[in-house]
């Protein structure tokens, strides 16, 4: 049993060394925002962050986290930064099919974490990894901007 710190709640999780944290979240705790794509971290779906690093859930496997505490989309809102890319994606209407917004929303605030002020190559770099089969991209640079002025 491994004691779990999501989104601020400790969770008490049986599960395998190997599971990757994408089934712990879905299949283990219930919590279905993080999405799963293409199951080896190619398309950014299942973003999460591990500490303050985005990481893919689909190939972060329980040994991997070593007590580090994980954010989740569910979680996305419970720091400033995080708000606003959320307000930001409201008020930009980056969702077409949404599918892929979870991850692209975790990447985003990594991004202003680490960047408050990202240039369009900034964010066209830090959001290389998440794909977007609807091509949101555009409004996914402008919400990221719309964060980073609010």
């Amino acid at each position: 049993m491994k004691t779990l710190v999501i989104n601020g709640v400790s969770h008490q999780v049986e599960a395998p060394d190997d599971m990757p944290l994408l089934w712990v979240l879905r299949d283990v705790l219930g919590m279905t925002g993080t999405k799963y794509g293409c199951g080896i971290a190619q398309c950014g779906a299942c973003t999460v962050h591990l500490g303050d690093e985005a990481v893919r859930a689909c190939q972060t496997t329980m040994d991997m986290i070593d007590g580090q505490p994980i954010t989740t989309i569910e979680g996305a809102a419970m720091n400033a930064i995080g708000a606003k890319v959320q307000a930001a994606w409201l008020e930009k209407e980056v969702v077409q099919c949404d599918y892929c917004q979870s991850g692209q929303i975790m990447s985003a605030i990594a991004l202003l974490s680490a960047n408050p002020k990202p240039t369009d190559a900034d964010i066209d770099d830090a959001m290389a990894g998440n794909i977007c089969r609807c091509g949101t991209y555009v409004r996914i640079r402008e919400a990221i901007h719309a964060a980073a002025s609010a």
